[in-house]
């Protein structure tokens, strides 16, 4: 008889620990995001919002201070800023004919002016990280590979793109990039794609500057997501090694 009452009692006892261990992963943070359990450690909704700008924080300064730095993006096969597509027969005709340097010097200036406004990102990504929501945070998360790239593209690309333009026109002034590529497209005005007066050269270096620039940050965002190496605080660690 005892012994049966045991076995009731340590059935019983079961049954409720599994209730309260149901219940208390019902709390918000505590049983991980997107039905997915936690392994690690709980994760409260602070320590979620706080890991999700850390790393935004961390990528975002690494990224645009690659882009930033001499060479930035002209030395970078991933995101050099190339002759305009529709000038790519232009571009081959003129180093048929002994332009290739001006061509070069021609590239080396687009280049040169997206570096110089690559700067101009970091206070719109700071910006960006103090308006998120907790309900940002959970879903960018367990996102893709690049889910807070996405979203940051998505939510500051046309700011980028209204403080990346003075800083280009001025640096391709500076550098007379605009006279040079009239210059490359005089050398063939005699071709139907020598026709330079639908391309705005400026638009299309910020919108490569930009394309460069979320390039680079997405490349950051992997790192952390899947190189523990490169989670280089704690609450990096904590948040991302769930």
């Amino acid at each position: 008889m005892a012994h049966r009452i045991s076995r009731v009692a340590v059935l019983g006892l079961c049954f409720y620990s599994g209730l309260l261990r149901a219940q208390f992963l019902q709390i918000p943070g505590i049983g991980g995001f997107g039905g997915k359990a936690n392994s690690a450690v709980a994760l409260d909704e602070a320590t979620i919002g706080s890991g999700l700008k850390e790393a935004i924080s961390v990528g975002t300064q690494k990224a645009v201070r690659l882009v930033a730095q001499p060479g930035g993006y002209l030395d970078n096969a991933a995101i050099k800023i190339l002759v305009p597509q529709n000038l790519r027969t232009v571009e081959k005709v003129a180093r048929g004919l002994g332009q290739g340097a001006r061509v070069d010097e021609f590239v080396a200036s687009m280049n040169h002016a997206a570096e110089s406004a690559a700067p101009e990102a970091g206070t719109i990504f700071a910006d960006a990280v103090t308006a998120m929501t907790i309900d940002d945070a959970r879903k960018l998360l367990n996102g893709g590979d690049t889910s807070i790239t996405d979203y940051f593209k998505a939510k500051t690309s046309a700011r980028l793109a209204v403080a990346f333009r003075p800083h280009v026109e001025a640096a391709m002034s500076r550098n007379g990039v605009t006279q040079q590529y009239e210059a490359l497209v005089g050398q063939v005005s005699w071709m139907p794609f020598g026709n330079s007066s639908s391309l705005d050269i400026n638009g299309y270096v910020v919108n490569k500057a930009l394309d460069g620039l979320f390039y680079m940050l997405g490349q950051q965002e992997k790192e952390i997501r899947t190189n523990p190496m490169a989670r280089t605080t704690a609450l990096l660690k904590q948040v991302f090694g769930h």
